[in-house]
């Protein structure tokens, strides 16, 4: 298990990195980030079908959160003010609001700005994703 939180996510998808990225600059949360095709998915007792389906964050613990709720557990790791919404998040019916809301984007990242027509194949239709061994 990690010593600190990770945040993973599909580092193939170009709507995905600039979102992190963006993450990263503005929200600032308390976390490692990496791209699960860098990761490595047994030490944080993750499978490849679910790295490739959602967001991850991990936290230090081992307990997995993915979708909207790995989001909002990013913002309350930034603290702050960024707390407040990840809380809100984790609250029924905003949680169930917004595992829609993610759902819907997470189907449609190709579309979205800065996605990219990679973003719809299969992870392993990729052009730089190798298949597992």
């Amino acid at each position: 298990m990690p010593n600190r939180s990770v945040l993973v996510y599909d580092g193939d998808c170009a709507f995905c990195t600039t979102t992190v990225n963006y993450l990263m600059r503005r929200v600032r949360p308390n976390c490692d980030v990496t791209p699960w095709q860098f990761a490595n998915l047994e030490a944080l007792d993750v499978t490849q079908q679910r790295a490739e389906h959602e967001v991850l964050f991990i936290s230090p613990t081992g307990t997995v959160y993915g979708g909207a709720q790995a989001v909002a557990k990013l913002m309350l790791s930034a603290g702050g003010a960024w707390a407040w919404p990840g809380g809100l998040l984790t609250l029924s019916p905003v949680r169930w609001i917004a595992h829609g809301v993610y759902r819907l984007i997470a189907a449609n990242r190709d579309r979205l700005p800065g996605g990219s027509p990679a973003c719809a194949l299969p992870a392993d239709r990729r052009p730089s994703v190798r298949p597992a061994e």
